[in-house]
């Protein structure tokens, strides 16, 4: 027997177990009002002599929790930082420019050329400036007079900007031992003071640049009307197969390839 407390017209709340397997659904039953005994109303309804009692039901909703603790403070941020170069010294030979400025496009670079690069966002990690050869350092000369194949100056990657000294080192590589031909990455390595007799400079670490590295040339000094350019061929070290070799046409910007054995300018570069 199951006694309970009621009062008239009461509604209880919780999950007392009246009727096996009914713990999850609410309950109908009477209480007797003189007895207090119990008994499952199945339709629901209770008799006059009795007080009508749900259990099962669902209960009101709890108070909200206490708000947790604030969580630690994260670790500050590395500060952003945006890479410029301009850590090398110019000759400050130039008209409006003074002794000791640091380089930029269209200055006198240490091997008495002018700067046609500068690598501003730190995108090569070996140089950081581009520099033309003085125009008095500049000849005509086939890519090469014997054909043979330098495979490590092909391919878009030796087109790239920064190229141009190894594939200048894989030309020297693969016609070095040939002291009779007349070849465009011989003399760019060769340049110096003298050589040819009316170049003066510096510097000796020259090379033919690659095919991106003669466009900058064209695009920051020929387009703006500096370093005595001619208006005609200037071939680059990048190799197309074993016939042919790319140029950069000084004219109006135009690129192409042309046999090797044909005479174009040379404007040797270094990088520093």
């Amino acid at each position: 027997m199951l006694v309970v407390g009621v009062l008239a017209g009461l509604t209880v709340g919780g999950g007392v177990g009246v009727i096996a397997g009914a713990s999850t659904k609410t309950v109908t039953v009477c209480a007797n009002n003189k007895t207090n005994m119990l008994r499952y109303a199945k339709s629901g309804t209770c008799l006059s002599s009795e007080t009508k009692v749900v259990v099962n039901q669902t209960g009101a909703k709890g108070a909200k929790g206490a708000k947790g603790a604030k969580g630690d403070k994260g670790a500050a941020g590395a500060d952003a930082t945006v890479a410029i170069t301009q850590q090398s010294v110019c000759d400050g030979t130039d008209a409006g420019t003074v002794a000791d400025e640091l380089c930029k496009i269209g200055m006198t670079g240490p091997g008495g050329g002018l700067i046609f690069f500068v690598d501003y966002n730190d995108q090569y990690p070996v140089f950081d400036y581009l520099e033309a050869a003085p125009v008095e350092c500049e000849s005509s000369t086939s890519w090469s007079s014997v054909n043979s194949a330098v495979l490590a100056a092909r391919g878009w990657a030796a087109q790239a900007v920064g190229q141009g000294q190894a594939n200048t080192t894989a030309i020297l590589a693969v016609f070095g031992s040939d002291t009779t031909s007349n070849n465009a990455a011989k003399y760019a390595d060769a340049l110096a003071s003298g050589v040819p007799a009316s170049c003066v400079t510096s510097k000796d670490d020259w090379f033919l640049g690659s095919l991106g590295e003669m466009m900058l040339m064209y695009t920051n000094l020929r387009q703006a009307g500096v370093g005595g350019f001619s208006t005609d061929f200037y071939w680059s070290s990048s190799e197309y197969d074993d016939l042919f070799a790319w140029y950069q046409y000084f004219y109006y910007g135009g690129q192409g390839t042309g046999n090797e054995s044909v005479t174009a300018y040379v404007r040797p570069v270094r990088a520093f």
